[in-house]
């Protein structure tokens, strides 16, 4: 065993780590692009190996790993970019059922939802109580708040577009050097702490796969026990809106934002009680992904008791999204 206390730091060792250090403040801004370019390539290095093995002598390294990478952000960006415009399809036509509640007035299902019914009345009484008033609210409305809004707007889609992108080109990066920037990791580390470094990058690997596998399996697990759910509920489409379920529910939380979608939808279509059991069983089946699916899957990679487990998975997305 390599003796840690015999690591000295040279002037050449204190030189690359100011270096080091330098690149991560230079590129601040893009450190989730890192991460996620890190984690991506970590998870998915044996499909990578399995690919680049049957690939034709004839194809270099650079192209088989550009090949894999172009591969890889399809299947992670396609079911995103699916639920998605799926959501902003669905958005519209709650946007025509809003403006026929602005010309009719509030529907009558609506004000005899109990506790929230007569709240929701009054509230519409004392802000919408002519017709047509949400038309002329936007017809007043600041011209300059809504450019501002817009530029707002334009500049997340920018920034988060060009974080992507540099994601996709260091993605692409890992998958071509990433063989010698693990050997020479493992190196590193095990001059600083000695034979126990291989140990430690494995349970490392380990964890991170199965991490990213829990989010696979519970995307896979909301999108069929939400199609079940949506069905006994009696919900239009369940397919669909499952499919959108799971595909969002991959990213914690992000789930529920369909299952609120498509409760909205039911009930301003007039069907208060499916949209009400439609929300309690939607719920309850993203409940079940995250709080038992999610840890039991990734508590396969370490050996850890159940509440750490769930507390490293909904902690490390909180922090690092």
């Amino acid at each position: 065993m390599v003796d840690t206390m015999n690591f000295k730091l040279t002037p050449g060792r204190l030189l690359a780590a100011a270096i080091v250090v330098l690149a991560f403040w230079i590129v601040q801004d893009f450190t989730q692009a890192l991460l996620a370019a890190g984690v991506i390539a970590i998870a998915s290095w044996p499909l990578y190996v399995a690919f680049r093995a049957r690939l034709p002598r004839s194809v270099g390294q650079s192209s088989g790993a550009a090949i894999f990478t172009v591969a890889i952000t399809v299947f992670l960006l396609a079911p995103m970019a699916f639920a998605c415009g799926a959501l902003l399809s669905e958005a519209h036509a709650l946007l025509h059922s809003l403006a026929a509640a602005d010309s009719k007035g509030l529907p009558d299902w609506l004000a005899n939802i109990p506790v929230f019914g007569p709240w929701l009345a009054a509230q519409w009484e004392h802000r919408l109580a002519l017709p047509d008033t949400l038309s002329m609210l936007t017809e007043h409305a600041d011209t300059g708040a809504l450019l501002g809004w817009a530029q707002s707007l334009g500049q997340f889609a920018f920034h988060h577009a060009l974080t992507l992108s540099f994601t996709v080109l260091l993605l692409g990066f890992l998958y071509q050097e990433g063989g010698s920037l693990a050997r020479d990791l493992t190196a590193v580390l095990r001059q600083a702490i000695g034979d126990r470094a291989e140990r430690y990058v494995d349970v490392g690997t380990r964890a991170l796969r199965f991490s990213v596998n829990s989010m696979l399996v519970v995307g896979l697990f909301d999108a069929f026990a939400a199609a079940l759910a949506y069905a006994a509920a009696g919900a239009p489409r369940p397919l669909l809106w499952a499919a959108i379920t799971g595909a969002l529910a991959a990213v914690p939380f992000l789930g529920y934002a369909a299952v609120a979608a498509l409760a909205l939808e039911l009930g301003m279509q007039g069907t208060p009680t499916t949209a009400l059991l439609t929300l309690l069983l939607g719920c309850a089946v993203l409940l079940c992904g995250d709080k038992l699916v999610r840890p039991m899957v990734a508590r396969g990679g370490v050996r850890l008791p159940f509440v750490w487990v769930l507390m490293g998975c909904i902690g490390g997305f909180g922090a690092l999204g």
